[in-house]
């Protein structure tokens, strides 16, 4: 064998290895594990008994709610709140099913249905359910991100969920004293380019449906602010806004808009991964702000809330998120002060959210 022919065997020898290593695997791909040698302090079971506020159970109707109470219990959970109830003849079944069984434990939000809108009296009869539903055990309206994005009226246009004709609802929900939680928009990067300097590049490429051109159906900006004016115009009314308003990667804003409007709240479903990478900035908003925040998780995935617990109460340093293509940085341990927990996870819902069993709560 000459000289030459071993050069070139060991140039495609060092090919092979490098290909089989990975150095071609796709960006997406590569998530190495860390090499970072730190504390580690998962945390299953929550410091203080919480109430999550943004759960949602489509079959409570007909559930065995033993199982759903059996999880609740392993994780320190004394309330959970189903925002879809429905309302009427649904939201009866699903009253019964709690009432008869565990009606401490699970709280119910009413729905409306807006594409109706244009239809004869269509907010008397809206009130009037509303009114039957709150008698009936529901302790709050939702509004679901469709209701001022894709709901669309008679005349194919988008139903804006500040629409003069809606101003009723959210006067009556203020004169029953019930808060209405409401999703707006998504989160900004959505409507972005999806290019390399967007943040959620993986998550779009791995879920294209998310993606939205700048004005469809309007733009995020436009979505929000409408978000914002039914939260000024209704001063008398207690708004939660759904995932910190999707303001959790920008606390500097989100505190301007609390401190404008003393009647909205914010939950934190969906945007731990935020809170988790900007400790410091966190925790001096949770500093300021400790009595306008809420526990909510969104969809209800017992595996998932332990990275809610460890964001809020550990120490722990540089820890995952439990969806890479959602957020692909590692996160950071708040270590709230006991009495900040305490707000968070039950006493601005007590506050707020009537008719809950306060006896299960410490101090």
């Amino acid at each position: 064998m000459t000289l030459k022919s071993l050069s070139h065997i060991i140039v495609l020898s060092f090919l092979w290895c490098s290909t089989t290593m990975g150095q071609n695997m796709e960006f997406e791909s590569y998530d190495p594990p860390s090499t970072l040698v730190v504390p580690e302090n998962p945390i299953s079971h929550a410091k203080y008994p919480f109430i999550d506020v943004h759960s949602h159970h489509w079959r409570m109707n007909e559930m065995d709610l033993t199982n759903l109470i059996s999880e609740m219990d392993e994780m320190n959970m004394q309330v959970v709140v189903n925002l879809s109830g429905r309302g009427g003849k649904a939201l009866l079944d699903i009253m019964k099913n709690v009432n008869a069984n565990y009606p401490n434990r699970i709280a119910v939000f009413t729905n409306i249905e807006l594409r109706s809108i244009d239809e004869v009296d269509w907010i008397e009869n809206t009130v009037k359910k509303l009114e039957y539903d709150v008698e009936a055990g529901a302790k709050g309206l939702k509004i679901y991100k469709s209701q001022g994005m894709t709901n669309m009226d008679s005349n194919g246009q988008r139903i804006k969920i500040n629409d003069a004709r809606l101003d009723p609802i959210w006067a009556k929900c203020g004169e029953l004293g019930i808060p209405v939680i409401i999703h707006s928009a998504d989160p900004k990067s959505f409507w972005e380019p999806h290019d390399s300097l967007n943040e959620r590049w993986l998550e779009l490429k791995l879920r294209p449906r998310r993606k939205r051109d700048s004005n469809n159906p309007a733009s995020w900006e436009t979505i929000i602010a409408e978000q914002h004016d039914i939260f000024r115009k209704h001063k008398g009314t207690t708004f939660i806004a759904a995932h910190m308003g999707w303001y959790a990667n920008d606390l500097t804003t989100l505190a301007g808009l609390l401190d404008e409007m003393p009647n909205v709240y914010v939950e934190i479903g969906a945007v731990i991964a935020e809170l988790g990478r900007q400790p410091r900035h966190a925790n001096r908003f949770f500093e300021k702000y400790q009595d306008r925040v809420l526990f909510g998780k969104d969809s209800y995935k017992p595996e998932e809330y332990p990275t809610y617990f460890r964001v809020l109460e550990s120490e722990d340093e540089y820890f995952p998120y439990y969806k890479r293509y959602h957020a692909f940085w590692k996160m950071y341990g708040l270590a709230l002060p006991d009495e900040i927990l305490k707000k968070l996870y039950y006493k601005n819902a007590l506050k707020i959210i009537p008719g809950l069993d306060a006896s299960a709560f410490p101090e």
